[in-house]
């Protein structure tokens, strides 16, 4: 800890993002940097406390105290090292984590929390700009093949583990490039593909074999597969969005968000699918059902395809603004309310508004009929939803479901390997991560449902040591 008293002389600055007016045109990533020498003084800040409960909060396990000094000594090198220790890739959390680390900070209480997930995102960088972060291939080989299914953070973060061991990886992936949920589902302007291609040609420079293009239980059956691995790690993910079925809910003009996100996505990388139908907001009004973090990531890429108005509705409560008895500190994930920078270029936001029908014309999506509700407790202390019985109509010529994800798909790969499934419709698997069948393994999304970016990496990293250890055996 060089500088003990920093925490108190040195206030909490953040890099902000580029203005409104400019951001809103392009796709590139919205959030500034700061130069070295006040990211310094933030990784002052910390306090090297008694009990790091930054370092509890966060799945990775990351170090916090420790590589925040070394950015404040100007060891950017070691910084890195130590982070990569936790983490196979802070510059994917240090863009979209939600840093359930300073959630936890002490200097939390004070509503000034060391600035962690900047600070991991800077470090990475000055690493990767001055050629610190170099492959590592291993030594030697074991001979034992892996295929792991998918390329999302966790498949990613799994490979990347067993290859170290001396594993020989492949990893399939069914769209055309690699990085699952990374690269078609987070829009650029939260994390720009290049940083995904950045360290996926270190990982390829490590020996892993990357086969995209290909699905795994249609292209190539998962019987062939099982007959030529040692081992099958699933990471296919949560894909199978959570749906509403209120009258007209077939009407065209509604889609489900990730359809419309990752055809922006795909456009921009000049993957579109010449056959496909384009889902543009261009000149329409906007219906964005669900609050979360993929809503907010619809109203702003509506906004940028130029989107006469954007208005999302959420059916729970409108969170407090800063501190909620609830979920007090250090709880990691508090419920309070969140603002993004999506929502700040333009948005009307509702809570506690139900959808009741969509209307249109012509077999198009005009209009959707809502209602006001409110959550009662019943005798149990349960809550309930109630009819308030004041309905409403909101324009919409483009209607994007965001309501989240129910378990990864069953039909295909899932289902021809005969993988048992839990109540809740994931992989099964047990305290190493196998499932109810020999050599398989399930990680991230596909056994423990949608969550996030670094519970994923967590996950692969996981069943990399589960694996290895059965393969040792």
């Amino acid at each position: 800890m060089g500088n003990p008293k920093a925490f108190m002389t040195i206030g909490r600055k953040v890099a902000g993002y580029r203005p409104v007016s400019e951001r809103i045109y392009d796709h590139a990533e919205v959030e500034q940097t700061l130069n070295r020498e006040d990211r310094r003084e933030q990784a002052s800040r910390c306090m090297d406390c008694g009990i790091p409960f930054c370092h509890w909060a966060c799945p990775l396990g990351n170090k916090m105290p420790e590589w925040q000094d070394y950015i404040y000594k100007g060891d950017w090198k070691r910084g890195v090292e130590v982070l990569h220790e936790t983490n196979n890739f802070p510059e994917f959390t240090g863009r979209v984590c939600p840093a359930p680390c300073e959630k936890s900070c002490v200097l939390a209480l004070h509503e000034a929390p060391v600035t962690i997930r900047e600070n991991e995102a800077s470090v990475t960088e000055v690493a990767f700009m001055e050629g610190m972060i170099k492959a590592r291939p291993p030594k030697h080989r074991t001979g034992k093949k892996i295929a792991v299914i998918g390329s999302g953070p966790s498949g990613l973060a799994a490979a990347q583990q067993l290859n170290r061991k001396g594993h020989n990886v492949t990893v399939f992936e069914r769209d055309k490039s690699p990085g699952g949920l990374l690269r078609y589902g987070i829009p650029n302007f939260k994390l720009n593909k290049n940083v995904i291609d950045r360290r996926l040609a270190l990982l390829r420079e490590e020996g892993i074999e990357f086969i995209t293009g290909t699905e795994i239980g249609k292209d190539i059956s998962g019987k062939k597969i099982m007959e030529r691995y040692d081992a099958v790690c699933l990471a296919v993910g949560a894909g199978k969005p959570r749906d509403i079925t209120p009258e007209g809910r077939d009407l065209k003009g509604i889609h489900f968000a990730m359809e419309f996100l990752s055809q922006q996505i795909r456009h921009l990388q000049g993957e579109a699918a010449e056959r496909e139908e384009p889902i543009s907001a261009a000149g329409k009004h906007v219906l964005v059902i669900g609050g979360g973090d993929t809503g907010s990531d619809c109203v702003g890429t509506a906004k940028r395809q130029g989107a006469l108005s954007v208005t999302q509705i959420e059916i729970m409560p409108k969170p407090p603004v800063g501190h909620n008895p609830t979920t007090p500190w250090p709880h990691p994930y508090p419920q309070v309310l969140k603002t993004s920078s999506s929502h700040e270029e333009g948005c009307t936001r509702r809570w506690q508004i139900n959808t009741l029908a969509f209307r249109g014309e012509q077999g198009e999506v005009r209009e959707a009929l809502v209602e006001e509700i409110r959550w009662e407790k019943d005798e149990n202390g349960r809550f309930t939803m109630v009819s308030t019985g004041k309905t409403e109509t909101i324009q919409a010529e483009l209607v994007l479901l965001a309501l989240g994800f129910v378990h990864p798909e069953h039909e295909g790969l899932l289902n021809e390997l005969g993988v048992a499934y839990d109540v809740r419709g994931n992989v099964a698997v047990n305290k190493q991560h196998g499932s109810s069948v020999p050599k398989v393994f399930a990680t991230g999304d596909a056994m423990m449902g949608a969550s996030l970016v670094v519970k994923a990496i967590a996950s692969g990293r996981k069943v990399a040591e589960d694996i290895h250890c059965m393969l040792k055996q």
